[in-house]
């Protein structure tokens, strides 16, 4: 499974304006939904907001992995958001994320949801990504890091 190809470019922002958790979730379901025809953005930050009741997708180490399933879609979207500020978003070290990566798959995806989750996880580990995600100008830049990341990430 390879995460760039289910993540458009449209839907990388390289710098938020969100300042909170609230308002991060709302920023990132507003353009995933504004780049896309198959949901509302209110319906898209229900599934997000629901999710995150059940505990944070904030995995620490400035990462956050939003996420949730709908049966509106048929093929997982992926969005990628960053700031350089943090938002403070109840990750399990306490720290702020920088970076969140958005998924939302298809309700009858399991599988594929928890490779990409898991392969996400796996992005972590390199610290030189991490280091390049936040020297990064650009949307094109982020996406050519995320790319190369995926490459190397088995």
């Amino acid at each position: 499974m390879k995460i760039s190809d289910f993540l458009n470019p449209e839907l990388i922002l390289p710098e938020l304006v969100a300042r909170t958790k609230e308002e991060v979730l709302t920023e990132l379901a507003d353009h995933i939904a504004g780049n896309s025809s198959w949901v509302s953005p209110e319906q898209l930050l229900q599934i997000l907001t629901e999710r995150e009741k059940l505990g944070s997708t904030g995995i620490g180490d400035g990462f956050a992995i939003p996420h949730g399933k709908s049966k509106s879609i048929d093929r997982m979207i992926i969005s990628f958001g960053r700031s350089r500020a943090g938002i403070p978003f109840d990750s399990l070290d306490g720290k702020p994320a920088h970076y969140f990566f958005v998924l939302i798959a298809p309700e009858n995806s399991a599988g594929d949801h928890l490779k990409a989750l898991a392969k996400i996880s796996r992005f972590l580990k390199n610290s030189l990504f991490k280091e390049s995600l936040a020297m990064a100008k650009g949307q094109a830049e982020l996406q050519k890091l995320i790319q190369d990341q995926d490459d190397l990430t088995l």
